[in-house]
């Protein structure tokens, strides 16, 4: 079964134009090579409910799969894990967890990560870094399970379907 997929990157440089949004552009290619289809793409800036806004239209465009790349950090506009929070419905801890611990092999510095991950709807959001290498890093480690727990998810959309139509 192939996937749908979104990214939104969460950056006031990107949005304004003042730079390429290399991580993003770099999501869409790991992913399409691995038979996703992408349905959603946008370039927010470091605002909450531009970032809610934008998870909920990802979702609602039928993204199986949103990854949020960037505003995981440290510095004071980084609202990335919060704006997630305050839309999913479930945590997903063990997604970030496997995330940071197979990063960490990489760098020590992945556990500064506040990424989180989680469920929406029919979505699964995973918050990745704004470095291009970062990003790219963290989806490859959770890439062997993504198949599995996006068919879990979709089996629950697929048997709420024929439970409405009884």
């Amino acid at each position: 079964m192939s996937f749908t997929f979104a990214v939104i990157t969460c950056s006031d440089k990107s949005s304004q134009g003042l730079r390429e949004d290399l991580s993003g552009k770099q999501l869409i290619d790991v992913l399409q090579a691995q038979g996703f289809l992408k349905v959603y793409y946008k370039i927010v800036p470091d605002e909450k409910q531009q970032i809610k806004e934008a998870i909920v239209e990802a979702a609602s465009a039928g993204a199986n799969l949103i990854l949020t790349t960037g505003g995981t950090g440290f510095y004071q506009r980084d609202v990335t894990p919060e704006a997630t929070l305050e839309v999913i419905e479930k945590q997903t801890p063990g997604i970030s967890e496997l995330i940071r611990y197979e990063t960490g092999k990489i760098t020590k510095r992945s556990y500064l990560s506040r990424g989180i991950s989680g469920i929406y709807k029919n979505s699964l959001i995973i918050n990745l870094p704004g470095s291009p290498k970062a990003a790219v890093e963290c989806i490859q480690a959770v890439l062997p399970i993504l198949d599995h727990g996006l068919n879990i998810l979709l089996e629950n959309e697929r048997e709420c379907g024929r439970n409405s139509n009884s």
